[in-house]
């Protein structure tokens, strides 16, 4: 029984995720089919564990009813057992009530603030950590060959537009273009949403604008965005939210040791944080 009430919970937890949207915390949503997936495998097995519970059930019944009180149960191990059962029961269903009854805790700037800001290139720790910061870099998941196609790609993409907006799908996909290619868009006219960000190593009329990014979950994401060039009459702090629009240059930051692109800020506005706070890497 306490098998079924695990399933039970499991087919819940992830039903609730997806009605309620929250699933997009913690996973790329190009990846939904797979906790939709899970949903339906979850509804089999509770089927398949409630039908062998119930026949199980009427088995025991039969046997009892023909053995009579001369059978010999070991009434001792099955107490014992229970509370091994009670805990593995209980370790089970932990996931299943952190999950429903803890608020899900969005990405802020405490996270940047705590692991800093580097590029990859620089970072001597795991060699397989895929945490990225500021810049994307998704060539690890391409051969060279492959991976260069897709940044021309991009670059033709944005090279046909007027301006650029960095906005939902392509958030990602575009800024890698633009890290990439640098020297293509100085000059051009950039308009970005996320929140601002600033520290120590930067100068009064500077801050970044940033979003966190997932490429598959939420184990993989990364923090991006772009340096900014504020005017005098713009202040602004840590978690607030702005839409910006400014001209592409660049600039090299001594602490990251790379010239990196800066954009100079022309008009602002702030705004409520989005529904959906996080962007996906979509190809």
């Amino acid at each position: 029984m306490f098998r079924i009430f695990v399933l039970i919970g499991f087919t819940y937890l992830f039903f609730h995720l997806h009605a309620s949207g929250d699933i997009s915390k913690y996973i790329n949503m190009k990846y939904s089919y797979i906790s939709e997936s899970a949903i339906y495998i979850f509804i089999l097995f509770t089927l398949i564990s409630l039908y062998f519970y119930i026949k199980g059930d009427k088995h025991e019944h039969e046997h009892g009813h023909n053995c009579g009180v001369d059978c010999g149960h070991d009434h001792a191990h099955e107490e014992n057992s229970w509370w091994k059962r009670g805990f593995a029961f209980l370790i089970m269903l932990t996931p299943v009530l952190t999950g429903l009854f803890l608020p899900v805790a969005t990405l802020d700037s405490n996270i940047v603030e705590k692991k800093g800001l580097f590029f990859p290139v620089y970072d001597e720790g795991d060699e397989y950590s895929q945490h990225q910061f500021l810049q994307p870099d998704t060539s690890s998941y391409y051969g060279k060959e492959g991976y260069s196609e897709v940044m021309d790609k991009g670059l033709k993409k944005l090279n046909k537009e007027d301006s650029i907006t960095l906005e939902g799908d392509t958030f990602l996909n575009d800024l890698e273009t633009v890290y990439n290619y640098p020297g293509e868009f100085m000059g051009e006219e950039m308009t970005l949403t996320g929140f601002a960000y600033k520290d120590n190593e930067l100068a009064p009329n500077q801050a970044f604008l940033l979003r966190f990014g997932i490429i598959h979950c939420i184990a993989d994401s990364g923090v991006y965005g772009i340096m900014l060039d504020l005017p005098d009459d713009l202040k602004t702090s840590n978690d607030e939210w702005l839409q910006i629009t400014g001209t592409i240059d660049s600039m090299y930051y001594q602490p990251f040791k790379k010239t990196i692109p800066v954009l100079k800020v022309t008009k602002w506005e702030k705004v409520s944080e989005p529904n959906d706070p996080y962007v996906y890497r979509q190809n």
